[in-house]
């Protein structure tokens, strides 16, 4: 495993058992002006600046995150491809996001950090990798067998580096999680499974009854919930997720201001914050975080509150 950590799955089985979990990558990026106008997003700077990745990772260990998300999101093999990466090169860039995790959490820990740290390796939707925004919509008139394929490969190519799990997120459809969770038989390796929402159903319209109970039986998924969503639906996607899988749940919702694609920029203002982190705590919430928008300053508080 990444760390002397016990099994992930072995911390969230106790019933008061909560972890912090990151904010978004591609926020702390942003702040170090990092320039991530691309179909590949933060998974370009796996090959041209690792190291950002790693000081990235490493500013999150630090504000007090126990589990922390690897450059995954858009890094697949047909994202790669379009830019003239070989199938080899390619599957060298997905282990390299966990690898600079890992690398993150040594630094923390030779800092001074003496909390067990974990390392979560994303798997983004098939939407992710068209970066036309599907994700936030599913449908992609593709079907489950489809999906598997897609998904097989790069998540054995990850699971390779062994991250102590695989964090299956913002998925917008059951029919894809339902090809998730069969593409993740076998591997070895404990995953998560987290929709993206809109109230009380999946971006493609599904209710989160029916979603969340794909996964009820499914021994792979040691957890389940929501991520990048409206931090006003998290709290009943974590009572409802908790009810129907009797599993730990996730939660790491946006900052909740909007992104207006047409202005580029974004709007409103954000919602997120730790008195809400305890909310979702006190709904059965055991890993709880934050996605777009919400930084190291909001995870130091969101720690700060949760052990509080």
């Amino acid at each position: 495993m990444t760390t002397a950590a016990p099994p992930l799955a072995e911390i969230l089985a106790s019933p008061s058992a909560v972890l912090v979990l990151d904010g978004g990558l591609s926020t702390r990026l942003e702040s170090a002006r990092y320039d991530l106008d691309d179909d590949l997003w933060s998974a370009r700077l796996l090959a041209e600046e690792p190291e950002g990745l790693v000081a990235a990772h490493h500013a999150y260990y630090e504000a007090g995150a126990d589990v922390v998300t690897s450059a995954g999101y858009q890094a697949t093999f047909e994202g790669f491809a379009r830019r003239g990466v070989g199938r080899d090169r390619a599957a060298g860039l997905l282990r390299l996001g966990v690898d600079l995790v890992r690398e993150a959490a040594r630094r923390a820990r030779a800092g001074g950090v003496t909390r067990p740290l974990w390392v979560a390796a994303s798997i983004g939707p098939y939407g992710a990798m068209l970066a036309d925004g599907s994700e936030y919509r599913g449908r992609y008139g593709l079907g489950v067998d489809a999906l598997e394929a897609f998904h097989r490969p790069r998540l054995e190519a990850v699971a390779a580096a062994r991250p102590d799990v695989l964090a299956l997120e913002t998925v917008p459809d059951a029919d894809e999680a339902r090809a998730l969770l069969r593409a993740v038989r076998g591997l070895g390796v404990p995953a998560w499974l987290s929709y993206t929402v809109d109230g009380e159903r999946t971006r493609a319209g599904q209710p989160l009854e029916e979603a969340f109970g794909l996964a009820a039986d499914a021994d792979e998924v040691v957890a389940v919930g929501v991520n990048c969503c409206a931090p006003k639906d998290a709290r009943r996607a974590v009572e409802v997720a908790a009810r129907v899988t009797g599993k730990p749940v996730v939660v790491y919702p946006d900052s909740g201001e909007t992104w207006d694609a047409a202005a580029g920029g974004w709007r409103g203002r954000p919602t997120f914050s730790a008195d809400l982190a305890e909310e979702w705590r006190r709904a059965g919430a055991r890993l709880v975080g934050g996605c777009c928008r919400v930084g190291p300053d909001a995870v130091a508080a969101v720690s700060d509150r949760l052990r509080g």
